[in-house]
C-alpha cells in the first residue's frame, strides 16, 4: 500500500474513532435525517445557516467506518461555505465517489474528501459515503413542510 493510500486509511479510520462535530445542534435552523435501509446506518444533519453561509454544520447518528467517517469530513468541509458553495461541494463529492471526477494536473479539488476516491470501486459502499452528504444537501433545501427524510434507496 502507498503511502498516500497509508494516509488515506487512517484518515478514515480517525474519522470514525473520533468523529468530528457529532452532536446535536440547538441553534440549527435547517436539519434533515437520513437513512440507508440496505445497512441500517442513519444520520441526522444539523446547519445553522445563517446571511446564506454555513456558520456550523453537525451530524448525529449511526453506520459504519464509511458513513461516520463521511459525516465527519462532511461537517468539516461544508463550515464556512455560502449555499452555493455547498450544493456544488455535494455535487463534487458525488461525482468523486461514482466515479465521475473530473481528473485535473491538481486531482479533483476536494482535500482530505479525496480520501474517499476509491469508493467508487465498490458499489455498495458509494451509499455509506454519501448518506451524510444527500442529507446535509436536503438540510440546505428550503422546505415548506416537515423536516426532510432522505433515503439511499
Amino acid at each position: 500500500m502507498s503511502d498516500l493510500q497509508d494516509l488515506y486509511q487512517d484518515m478514515i479510520l480517525d474519522h470514525n474513532k473520533r468523529p468530528r462535530n457529532r452532536r446535536a445542534l440547538d441553534e440549527a435552523n435547517r436539519r434533515a435525517e437520513g437513512y440507508n435501509p440496505l445497512c441500517g446506518d442513519r444520520v441526522t444533519v444539523f446547519v445553522r445557516l445563517e446571511d446564506n453561509v454555513v456558520k456550523e454544520a453537525t451530524f448525529e447518528g449511526s453506520g459504519c467506518a464509511i458513513s461516520t467517517a463521511s459525516a465527519s469530513l462532511m461537517t468539516e468541509a461544508v463550515k464556512g461555505k455560502t449555499l452555493d458553495e455547498a450544493k456544488a461541494l455535494f455535487k463534487k463529492f458525488h461525482k468523486l465517489v461514482t466515479g465521475g471526477a473530473v481528473e485535473t494536473a491538481e486531482g479533483p479539488g476536494l482535500g482530505k474528501l479525496e480520501v474517499f476516491s476509491g469508493v467508487c470501486r465498490y458499489p455498495a459502499r458509494v451509499k455509506c459515503a454519501t448518506l451524510a452528504w444527500h442529507t446535509v444537501n436536503a438540510a440546505l433545501e428550503e422546505h415548506d413542510s416537515e423536516e426532510p427524510k432522505v433515503t439511499t434507496e
